[in-house]
């Protein structure tokens, strides 16, 4: 029997061909939730949905879920005219974690799709080395300078080209160490 992560990561590599990824918005909450969805749908009860409760995870905590709906409202609202605002809205939702799990698979994806529609470019993961990303992640909150460095240096005009798709899906994998959320 597959674990959660083995059959998830197999939906999210479905989705490059299917025409569910066509239908999402791009960018928005709504757009994650459906990623999400997709993703985690046969999985959890909580699939697409906005947390209702507070998490941490290695000593950080989430945005509290009193104020989830406005603080997505605003991240909603962000532009994303060049890379350097698409990487704020993706800062800004990680600090935000709208689901209780699976937030980083799902926002790569939301990430990619926001690069690929309005710049034309998508990350390369397989030149993202991991405790780069996960350090860079951690310190985005306080200045995103360090990960927008780090994934302008993997970017390519590859966005429709399957296997930097799936080797990008495998590497998000990768980067998610088992999660110990803690609930408040």
């Amino acid at each position: 029997m597959k674990n959660i992560d083995e059959a998830s990561k197999e939906r999210a590599i479905m989705l490059f061909d299917s025409k569910d990824i066509q239908n999402f918005e791009i960018g928005t909450i709504h757009g994650l939730q459906q990623i999400h969805l997709h993703l985690f749908g046969d999985f959890y009860d909580f699939a697409g949905k906005v947390r209702g409760k507070d998490i941490s995870k290695g000593g950080f905590r989430f945005a509290s879920h009193l104020y989830l709906k406005e603080i997505l409202t605003k991240i909603d609202e962000m532009t994303e005219i060049n890379f350097e605002d698409i990487v704020k809205k993706y800062v800004e939702m990680n600090i935000a974690h709208p689901f209780m799990e699976g937030n980083g698979r799902s926002m790569r994806i939301w990430l990619d799709l926001m690069l690929k529609k309005n710049i034309k470019k998508c990350v390369d993961w397989l030149h993202v080395d991991k405790m780069d990303y996960l350090n860079a992640m951690q310190r985005s909150p306080v200045n995103d300078l360090e990960i927008r460095e780090l994934l302008r240096g993997a970017l390519t005009d590859k966005i429709d080209d399957r296997e930097v798709f799936m080797k990008g899906i495998e590497q998000s994998y990768y980067y998610e160490e088992e999660d110990f959320y803690k609930e408040k």
